[in-house]
């Protein structure tokens, strides 16, 4: 790519974010919900033609070719059922099972990238969920891109950045060798991809991780060219398709003078095809058409998808919230038709999705569940059934404190609506009284000042 056309992507990113557009919280939203949707990028497409391909541990450049080719196809078996293993392990939100199985793979193949970059995307969701930021809703916020004294482990960033540097160094070793290893093109993608993810939902430093992005999906295009059967590394290009597909005229006008284009049919067949034709690539796919589904409305197909997902995962509580929400934004439309029929069978299917979840011990996070259920049953108009779901968020024993503080403020704003102004006040107050979280303590004053009033959604301008 062009140096011109490389620093335009980058000032269309800081002209972007430093205003905040509603599409680009769309964008980040997308992006770092990826939930495992970034596993994709983590995962091989396929084994390669050719020698510069084929995993061969520590010895095996002595052998006859006969032995050596052997070799290489049983290491591939077992490359791939050590990543196999992994991954499940890492979609049931088995943390340190996959970095067990990640850790062995590194060990037997220390010259390949897959190892380090598996871990590092083990870390990344791993910090995602203990700080209860793998939920769809949070990235759809423009409170989450406000200030916030919300901090991460120096540590946690400095072993991520260790990781992918290592695995960027391995794949750009592998290109200097064989500068058509079409593999190795796709991990040195994928890292910037899991670059951008951890900067934007770790960090929240939403330029750099738009930068990355973009740099992932310019050496994914890159990866097609060498080979066009490669439908795993077409996720990255069918969302930057998408999304600039559905970028207002102004910034669509702004991109296109960088050579980026976009067609929101477009990204959505691409990342389609992928569900059907990818190799290892197909279930974070279906990730990722579960929030583009609910952007266009579509929400019996996201709910599809995600319950297809969850039956596949069972141990994985997340695809069942985002079942549940799917199957509550359908019933909301269902009321706009006055089918209310309709309405109470699939607002039924919800709840008991939740109360599943409630009554199920594996469950962990009770604090995200209630908290979700809440946002469930607001959405659903009954608000004071909200009210305690969210203060019984805020009320969990070892409740993660940034998410006791939203669940308070949700708690004083659904009080507020449902004509209850002095319990209402009282979750304000002590909202007001903890760390600011994203902008928690600027919603908390205004509530003290006026009742909360409930405000349309922003969207990004469809075109």
């Amino acid at each position: 790519m062009a140096r011109g056309a490389g620093d335009g992507k980058k000032m269309i990113g800081e002209i972007v974010m430093k205003r905040r557009l509603p599409a680009v919280l769309f964008v980040l939203h997308v992006t770092v919900l990826l939930l495992i949707i970034l596993l994709a990028s983590y995962s091989l497409a396929r084994a390669q033609q050719g020698a510069s391909t084929k995993l061969q541990p520590d010895g095996a450049a002595g052998k006859t070719p006969a032995a050596t080719a052997a070799t290489a196809e049983i290491d591939r078996a077992r490359f791939d059922k050590v990543r196999v293993e992994g991954f499940d392990a890492l979609y049931n939100l088995d943390y340190e099972g996959a970095r067990a199985r990640f850790s062995e793979l590194a060990r037997l193949y220390p010259d390949h990238p897959a190892g380090p970059q598996f871990l590092a995307a083990s870390l990344w969701l791993k910090t995602l969920n203990e700080s209860r930021r793998l939920q769809s809703g949070l990235y759809n916020n423009e409170s989450f891109y406000a200030k916030t004294e919300d901090k991460v482990d120096p540590k946690v960033i400095a072993q991520f950045k260790e990781l992918t540097r290592t695995a960027k160094q391995l794949a750009e070793a592998r290109l200097k060798k064989n500068p058509k290893d079409a593999e190795a093109l796709y991990f040195l993608g994928a890292t910037q991809g899991l670059k951008a993810a951890f900067a934007g939902a770790v960090e929240r430093s939403f330029v750099s991780a738009l930068r990355s992005g973009s740099d992932a999906v310019d050496r994914h295009r890159e990866t097609i060219k060498l080979d066009p059967s490669y439908h795993d590394a077409e996720l990255t290009i069918g969302m930057q398709d998408y999304i600039v597909g559905g970028l207002a005229l102004p910034y669509k006008i702004l991109a296109g003078m960088t050579g980026t284009r976009g067609s929101k049919k477009r990204g959505l067949a691409t990342l389609e095809r992928v569900m059907r034709e990818g190799r290892w690539a197909r279930d974070d796919a279906r990730v990722m058409l579960i929030p583009l589904y609910k952007r266009e409305k579509r929400y019996r197909d996201a709910a599809t998808l995600a319950g297809e997902l969850a039956a596949k995962y069972p141990k994985n509580y997340l695809f069942k919230l985002e079942y549940a929400g799917a199957l509550v934004s359908q019933a909301a439309t269902e009321r706009e038709r006055g089918d209310a029929a309709s309405v109470s069978n699939t607002e039924r299917e919800a709840f008991a999705i939740f109360d599943g979840l409630l009554r199920d011990r594996a469950t962990r996070q009770l604090d995200l569940i209630h908290f979700q259920y809440g946002e469930a049953l607001f959405v659903a108009g009954q608000l004071e059934r909200a009210a305690k779901e969210f203060l019984a968020a805020a009320a969990v024993p070892n409740a993660e404190a940034n998410q006791a503080t939203l669940a308070r403020l949700r708690a004083a704003q659904t009080l507020d609506l449902a004509g209850k102004r002095a319990d209402a006040l009282a979750q304000y107050k002590l909202v007001a009284a903890r760390p600011n979280v994203y902008d928690s303590l600027e919603e908390a004053r205004r509530g003290l000042r006026e009742p909360y009033r409930k405000s349309a959604p922003r969207q990004a301008e469809d075109n």
